[in-house]
């Protein structure tokens, strides 16, 4: 079933080529490797704090199974978000980010002017009635949908590479990210996760890359401003270059995370045994889960979880190749940057590759908002895996011919099958 796109083609130098090729979006079934993958990942999180329970229990206070119905409802809201996002078409979502930003803001402040848990003395947390809401996984979510029509329009008008137009209003908006998420919040660890994500997002829409260099020279130096600016942070960077000398104070987590990783051996020590949840390693059901993991699955376990996590990643990539138009190409790589980059800095921090920072393992950690989010990401991924970009056979010979007369322009992108080349170039 062939439909045309509404998406306006791409505009470059035709040498005498003057009709633009017909980009066209076949349908065909979602890739169901995704939610698969997905749905894999979710009863492995709800199996791996089932057999901790106890442990939570004994050291909280709360009754056996209060971790598991919670994590449980979690996955169920989880799968009722994939299905929504699934199903709303995108072209909603994307009319909506104005009202997903203001709800995004609106919940921000609210978290800001509660008063903190002294349990977890930070403004990131909206609590009511016993439940609690995480404020920057909303904020990542409305950012994803702001960010890809921001570019996509850019790329729509060719002002992609614009200061005016596109770069100065991107520093702008990650002033404000930075000085609300990384200050107000300190929460520095979503912020690179955000700016991570933008700065993906902006290279595959074709910001040239020394352009993109001063960008990131810039957001350097801010970071490096705030974590100097933050006794706390600089600690954090001296434990994680010197673990071993503050195993009794800083670097306690750290020294706990890597004693799990390693009493897993080759094959773990089995759901039913381990010690480290049992108040020895912090935050045990959250940040530190994949040492639990590795303690009870061992090297063999944590090769299969890593698996998992390469072919969810290779798959949103294969997705996002065949994407039928800039907004959805950029969704897809926006959420695949997102989840890679948490993935990434949960295990590097419990195996000592990078500094300690509180980010969730996706769908595995215990809590509801970030389990949520993710899944309603994904259902997004879903959603674009639906359609192909498709290009006639003539067109295509077309295509490749204005190629041939164009050596001078290199950088093209891989779509569906065809070749859509972007002859704007990158300088």
């Amino acid at each position: 079933m062939l439909s045309h796109s509404n998406a306006s083609p791409r505009r470059g130098s035709t040498l005498g080529l003057n009709k633009e090729p017909a980009i066209s979006q076949r349908k065909h079934k979602a890739d169901h490797w995704l939610l698969i993958n997905c749905l894999v990942l979710l009863v492995i999180g709800l199996v791996l704090i089932y057999s901790i329970s106890p442990a939570l229990a004994d050291t909280t206070g709360t009754s056996g199974n209060y971790f598991v119905f919670r994590q449980l409802l979690a996955i169920i809201l989880a799968l009722g978000a994939f299905y929504v996002t699934a199903r709303v078409p995108l072209s909603r979502w994307r009319a909506s980010y104005k009202i997903l930003l203001w709800v995004a803001a609106f919940a921000t402040l609210i978290a800001i002017v509660l008063p903190v848990n002294p349990s977890y003395p930070a403004h990131r947390w909206v609590r009511f009635a016993g439940f609690s809401f995480e404020s920057v996984e909303l904020l990542i979510f409305a950012i994803l949908i702001w960010f890809a029509h921001f570019l996509a329009v850019r790329i729509d008008r060719g002002t992609v590479k614009s200061f005016v137009s596109t770069i100065r209003p991107i520093l702008g908006a990650l002033l404000v990210i930075g000085g609300v998420v990384a200050i107000i919040q300190s929460d520095l660890g979503s912020t690179g996760v955000i700016v991570a994500m933008m700065g993906v997002m902006i290279f595959v829409a074709g910001m040239p890359v020394k352009k993109l260099a001063i960008v990131a020279a810039v957001i350097a130096g801010l970071a490096m401003i705030a974590i100097i600016a933050f006794p706390y942070r600089l600690a954090r960077i001296e434990t994680f270059l010197h673990p071993s000398a503050n195993c009794q104070s800083s670097g306690y987590q750290e020294c706990q995370a890597l004693i799990a990783v390693g009493s897993g051996g080759v094959a773990g020590l089995g759901l039913g045994s381990g010690v480290q949840a049992y108040g020895y390693l912090p935050e045990a059901d959250n940040d530190s889960i994949f040492a639990i993991y590795a303690e009870k699955f061992g090297f063999i376990g944590s090769v299969i979880l890593l698996a998992l996590f390469s072919t969810l990643f290779w798959r949103m990539a294969k997705v996002a190749e065949g994407a039928p138009d800039d907004f959805s190409r950029l969704i897809v790589v926006g959420v695949l940057v997102w989840i890679s980059v948490e993935t990434l800095i949960n295990i590097g921090a419990m195996i000592g590759l990078l500094p300690l920072k509180g980010i969730t393992l996706p769908f595995i950690s215990y809590g509801g908002t970030s389990v949520v989010f993710f899944a309603a990401a994904t259902g997004l991924v879903y959603q674009v895996s639906r359609y192909t970009a498709h290009v006639s056979t003539r067109d295509l010979d077309r295509l490749n011919r204005r190629h041939s007369l164009n050596d001078h322009s290199s950088h093209r992108r891989r779509i569906g099958g065809a070749y859509h080349p972007d002859f704007s170039g990158r300088n």
